[in-house]
């Protein structure tokens, strides 16, 4: 059956990698349906708006989306509404994608490429599970006014409300514990309940769900310890499940561990196993054009998309070989360059894995 995929590339360095990614695709020999549509920035001056209707019904129709990136400065001084970055979060209401995964997985060839020490990072893999349409990024009341309490009444003030329903707990904490059970089966719930009545109900709504998975560990960590645990002793952990703000600072901590954001993949999936699968790292616009981004990262994203968003777990891990092999052959971008290795172009590390997938 062919499987119809939506191909977003966006703005910046996102045309040039997912031309790798679709590169690599196409190398597998199945029956892909590939239609690509505008995003953020690009949709912005082409549209008027960084989120189409035409590119969100596309979306919707689609089996997956691989997803580039989007950003440029030359958009920020639109109104928030307009700017290229609402668009991912257009998409994720739009689709109902509420699950982040993103793995923090260091290569062996890479340990050396990490800021941390290759004894702390070497063997790491770890998974963060991150929900993603509720939390202070949604929650309302939010705004301006002037103070009437607090210290400074009469002040101006902004304030942003942080609420979980159980609910959206509930179905957050299912994914983690489900992919447990396909790793280490651990999962390590992170919050700060020892202040805020959010994280104490998500506390006590993730006990209450572990108990339907009596095969899988549950131990808590506050937020701040979760951090300092990332840098400290990050082979400790194995899936790590929270909510939306702390999942956004955490998964940009670990992303460091790998050795260069160049190298992480996520995926973003709603309640029917459809998602978004795209590049952890940002649309780069200082180096668009110049053939000298990494592309791995959406490479191994678009394994992700086999993997969990159509189902072609085999030719997910032959993306995966593909990507390890060209490591092991010493084949490197600038970002995860080392000595001893052959640096190569954007284009010509898409090259590398297609070839090694063949």
């Amino acid at each position: 059956m062919t499987k119809k995929i939506a191909v977003l590339p966006g703005d910046g360095i996102g045309t040039e990698i997912v031309e790798q990614a679709v590169k690599v695709l196409q190398a597998l020999g199945e029956s892909f349906e590939l239609e690509y549509a505008d995003v953020g920035g690009v949709a912005y001056a082409h549209h008027g708006h960084p989120l189409p209707e035409s590119t969100l019904k596309l979306a919707r129709e689609a089996d997956s989306v691989l997803f580039g990136a989007v950003g440029d400065f030359k958009y920020d001084t639109l109104e928030r509404r307009l700017r290229p970055e609402q668009a991912i979060l257009g998409l994720r209401k739009g689709l109902g994608l509420f699950a982040n995964l993103r793995p923090a997985k260091c290569f062996p060839e890479l340990a050396g490429a990490s800021t941390l020490k290759p004894e702390v990072v070497s063997g790491l893999d770890l998974l963060i599970v991150r929900e993603l349409t509720g939390d202070i990024y949604f929650g309302t009341p939010r705004g301006r006014r002037t103070a009437v309490d607090g210290q400074f009444p009469g002040a101006p003030e902004a304030f942003d409300t942080m609420r979980y329903s159980v609910p959206e707990i509930e179905r957050i904490a299912r994914v983690a514990f489900e992919a447990a059970r396909k790793r280490r089966g651990k999962v390590t719930s992170v919050d700060k309940a020892n202040v805020l009545e959010t994280s104490q109900l998500w506390r006590d709504t993730v006990i209450r769900i572990s108990s339907e998975y009596p095969d899988v560990t549950l131990e808590h960590m506050y937020v701040d310890n979760a951090a300092m645990q990332l840098v400290r002793n990050p082979k400790s952990l194995d899936v790590v499940l929270t909510g939306n703000i702390f999942g956004d600072i955490l998964s940009d901590e670990a992303s460091m561990l790998s050795g260069s954001i160049g190298m992480l993949a996520s995926a973003s999936l709603n309640d029917r196993g459809r998602g978004l699968f795209e590049p952890s790292h940002g649309s780069a616009p200082d180096i668009a054009g110049k053939n000298i981004a990494n592309p791995l990262a959406t490479i191994l994203s678009a394994a992700m998309m086999l993997r969990y968003g159509l189902n072609m777990a085999e030719q997910a891990a032959r993306v995966e070989a593909a990507v390890q092999s060209v490591l092991s052959d010493g084949l490197r971008t600038g970002d995860i360059m080392s000595e001893g290795c052959r640096r190569l172009s954007c284009s010509e590390m898409g090259d590398a894995v297609r070839n090694a997938l063949r």
